[in-house]
């Protein structure tokens, strides 16, 4: 099967180039206007253009010189930034891919993928929770869309994302994709009855490990398949709920308070 490899680089602002924008300034190039372009890559003309300003924000300098009197109303062509941007871009996946087919070898038999690795290793982030799984289900409308994703046979986690989202990041049953919940938004419920109350998800699992200060206290939750959810509470709730470890518990938090990454 062969390996192609897809990056993504971002700045410390919400700009970021990938795949799909690289995509765009080649179609314009190609088609000779944006709005020529847009239509080749399955967007609208306003999204292009957000597309094209996050790049030119990103590199501080146009991927695109305009004009008059093109394809559909008006001509884009690449500047000698945008042109550079995409050989870069396209050299660097080159690059990233053949990286990716040398150690495939090394992890056969495994159960780890070379994109796993390489977002293990190069994925930072502030939330204490972060779950690989599979997207088994998906419920959308014009707005937004409950996302499923199965971390573990015992265990599904819910996410609601914008549509946009799910579009921008292609999320599809059967992708990979990864969960994100930091540990605040995590809530504990001790016992073995499920909690009378509306959240999206409510886990079953087994208190690992608690980890207690002065003021609050960490709660690792086992909820099988070999992955657990971390929360952060107060002390105080530790002995007000009389957590213990190795007694059932279930771990409560929004649909919203859900982040899903891809590779």
């Amino acid at each position: 099967m062969p390996i192609n490899a897809s990056i993504t680089l971002k700045s410390d602002g919400p700009s970021s180039v990938n795949s799909d924008r690289v995509r765009l300034l080649e179609a314009v190039a190609r088609e000779g206007s944006i709005s020529a372009g847009a239509k080749e890559v399955g967007i609208t003309y306003k999204a292009a253009w957000d597309w094209i300003d996050a790049l030119s924000n990103l590199f501080g300098q146009p991927m695109l010189e305009t004009r008059t009197g093109g394809k559909a109303g008006g001509g884009a062509t690449l500047t000698p930034a945008g042109t550079k941007v995409i050989e870069a871009y396209r050299r660097m996946e080159a690059e990233m891919a053949r990286v990716v087919r040398l150690i495939e070898p090394d992890l056969a038999g495994s159960g780890i993928s070379p994109l796993n690795l390489f977002s293990g290793y190069f994925m930072r982030t502030s939330a204490r929770n972060a779950l690989r799984g599979t997207i088994v289900s998906i419920d959308a409308d014009t707005l937004n869309a409950d996302i499923g994703v199965a971390v573990s046979n015992e265990t599904t986690i819910r996410a609601t994302v914008t549509a946009g989202s799910l579009k921008d990041l292609g999320l599809v049953v059967g992708r990979e994709a990864i969960v994100l919940i930091k540990a605040p938004f995590v809530m504990i419920a001790p016992g073995i009855e499920r909690p009378a109350i509306s959240v999206a998800n409510c886990i079953a699992g087994r208190i690992a490990r608690i980890e207690r200060g002065a003021v609050n206290a960490e709660v690792v939750l086992d909820v099988g398949g070999g992955k657990s959810l971390i929360a952060s509470i107060t002390a105080r709730s530790v002995d007000t709920l009389s957590l213990q470890e190795g007694a059932p518990a279930f771990a409560l938090f929004d649909a919203s308070h859900v982040i899903v990454a891809i590779d």
